[in-house]
């Protein structure tokens, strides 16, 4: 048995007649007649303050990993009945072991669920079929020790072509995509989705569609949702649709629901067996989701500069070495019967990477972008050995240090990526953030005694929008009795080049006079925050139409002619004439 592999165990098939029913409903869940609908539960009364599902599926009808669990006879040496401790049974299959992370994460989500809604009915297992099919169980259990994946997983961009048309609805803050919504993390929720049925399953107050906690806590939530009880096949069925309507995706979650029910065991994380395949990654993040004739369901991954970072490293140990495949000994039960006792190699296999000796920067170490944005470039680095030849396959670790709002792709301060077959690794996408200032960007082999890589990242203030001329929205005279204020808004438009402009800083100043445009002491005001007069306010902005409304001007005590004078940082001023009359006698 491969020694990663750990002895906790779930239940398992005892008995032939058990293997033989559980392949049986295997079988039956493979085959086409399978219910298709989920409208049925639409009219079902909601839980109290539990948003309803719409007709977007979690993740949006992304591609999906279509490989299917092993089909083998029942009591066949090798067979996945044949579990350790069990009768006859001397062998486990890999495609069992679920990450220990990831299936902590499923058996969390179903007890927190038990409680909250105990007649939904929820089992582990569907999270863990589900979570198969859609990143291979976080791409094998590539998550840190918080349950975030290490690197973002993103399904294909939705825009249209080949999959649903999905426009931006979270401004790229997870997907890094501005234009069109992407799945995120290990259960594939498209951002609009997030928003409605993010959960924190972990408890730090956060709730990331990139950790698995809190991913599975959200999928369970949905899935449970409009009085669900999916222990009824109905409405199992009718929930797996609500996660992506596709009679081929229900046939395969059900697949791997049936398998997962038979028995399933605990492996260390990272260690999890990879779909097909899932092992190249793609510029989707996830692996090419999908197998099968065309390569997948998905025609595009995507492309672009996150494709090198979304790579799936090989399983590693702690030391970050890859793990090689366990050679089995003669008489260890391990072997497969009437094969040959495999021999183990006197070379390392082609390809195996060595530890890289140094890493250098690749292009500038000096970036910078404006806030609210995206830096124009990641940071990148390069593996080399002793001989200065490049180190494909090495695990190299991106941290941003210092108090900064910016963030990886997937909003996350660290992700491990691979290096390609240059030996390079590129950062997943850098955001920028709303905070401004310096911060850094260090980069670290993984397991290895290298010398780190820094690059200085500096985030810049939004430049100011500016106007060139202010006018008022009507021309009514302002007059007003002294000791009172004056009557209706006083609202302006600020415009450049004849546009009107969001976001102007606009200074209203009461002034002596035209030519002497000094600050008055004497006239209308107005009040500040603690109900004091002012004659001068700074923090005025035009607002999303390029409008501003001024806060309440008072006349004061003096009587004549004033004048408020409003200016902006492009040059445009406006005056104002306020008029004060005698006070009512009365």
């Amino acid at each position: 048995m491969a020694p990663f592999i750990s002895r906790r165990l779930r239940k398992g098939a005892a008995t032939t007649a058990v293997a033989a029913a559980a392949m049986a409903a295997l079988t039956a869940s493979q085959a086409p007649g399978v219910v298709s609908t989920d409208h049925g539960d639409r009219n079902q009364e909601q839980r109290a303050g539990e948003p309803a599902p719409d007709d977007t599926p979690i993740d949006g009808g992304s591609s999906y990993h279509t490989d299917l669990p092993p089909l083998v006879t029942p009591d066949k040496p090798g067979s996945s009945t044949d579990l350790p401790g069990l009768p006859g049974g001397s062998s486990i299959k890999p495609e069992a072991g679920i990450p220990a992370s990831v299936l902590a994460a499923y058996e969390k989500a179903e007890a927190a669920l038990r409680e909250s809604n105990p007649g939904c009915n929820l089992p582990w297992q569907l999270l863990a079929a589900i979570g198969k099919v859609e990143s291979g169980q976080a791409r094998g259990g590539n998550v840190d020790a918080g349950g975030t994946t290490v690197s973002p997983i993103l399904g294909p961009v939705l825009d249209g072509n080949g999959f649903a048309l999905i426009k931006d609805t979270d401004g790229g803050a997870y997907d890094g995509d501005s234009a069109h919504d992407r799945a995120v993390g290990p259960m594939q929720f498209i951002p609009s989705t997030w928003a409605s049925w993010g959960r924190d399953g972990n408890g730090d107050g956060k709730k990331d569609p990139n950790n698995i906690y809190d991913a599975a806590l959200a999928a369970g939530s949905y899935l449970c949702a409009g009085g669900r009880d999916l222990s009824v096949k109905a409405h199992l069925d009718r929930a797996i649709l609500g996660y992506n309507h596709s009679q081929e995706y229900l046939n395969t979650v059900l697949s791997w629901f049936e398998y997962y029910k038979r028995g399933t065991h605990e492996v260390p994380d990272g260690a999890g067996v990879l779909p097909a395949n899932g092992g190249s990654g793609g510029g989707s993040g996830s692996g090419n989701k999908g197998s099968g004739k065309d390569g997948g369901k998905g025609k595009d991954q995507g492309k672009g500069e996150e494709e090198n970072a979304h790579t799936l490293p090989k399983p590693s140990d702690e030391n970050g070495n890859s793990t090689p495949t366990p050679t089995p000994k003669p008489g260890s039960g391990d072997e497969t019967p009437g094969s040959p006792t495999p021999k183990p190699p006197t070379t390392p296999p082609p390809g195996t990477p060595s530890g890289p000796g140094k890493l250098t920067a690749v292009g500038a170490r000096e970036l910078s972008a404006t806030a609210g944005t995206h830096f124009a470039r990641s940071p990148r680095v390069k593996a080399v050995d002793a001989a200065g030849k490049p180190v494909a396959g090495a695990r190299v670790k991106y941290e941003i240090l210092g108090e900064t709002g910016a963030r990886f792709l997937g909003l996350v301060r660290s992700a491990t990526v691979p290096t390609g077959a240059d030996g390079t690794a590129t950062a997943p996408k850098l955001l920028a953030g709303e905070k401004t200032g310096a911060f850094t960007v260090r980069a670290t082999a993984v397991g290895q005694e290298v010398a780190p890589v820094e690059f200085a990242a500096t985030v810049k203030a939004r430049p100011v929008p500016q106007a060139d001329a202010l006018a008022r929205l009507d021309d009514k005279e302002l007059t007003a009795p002294a000791g009172g204020s004056f009557a209706g808004p006083l609202t302006v438009t600020a415009t450049n080049k004849g546009k009107a402009t969001a976001g102007v800083p606009v200074t209203a100043t009461m002034i002596t006079s035209a030519e002497h445009p000094d600050p008055a002491d004497k006239g209308p005001y107005f009040l500040d925050g603690a109900g004091k007069p002012v004659r001068t306010l700074t923090a005025l902005k035009t607002d999303a139409s390029g409008q501003l409304t001024l806060p309440e001007i008072r006349t004061g005590d003096q009587t004549g002619t004033f004048l408020l004078r409003l200016t902006t940082e492009g040059g445009a001023v406006l005056d104002v004439e306020l008029t004060v009359t005698q006070a009512d006698a009365a």
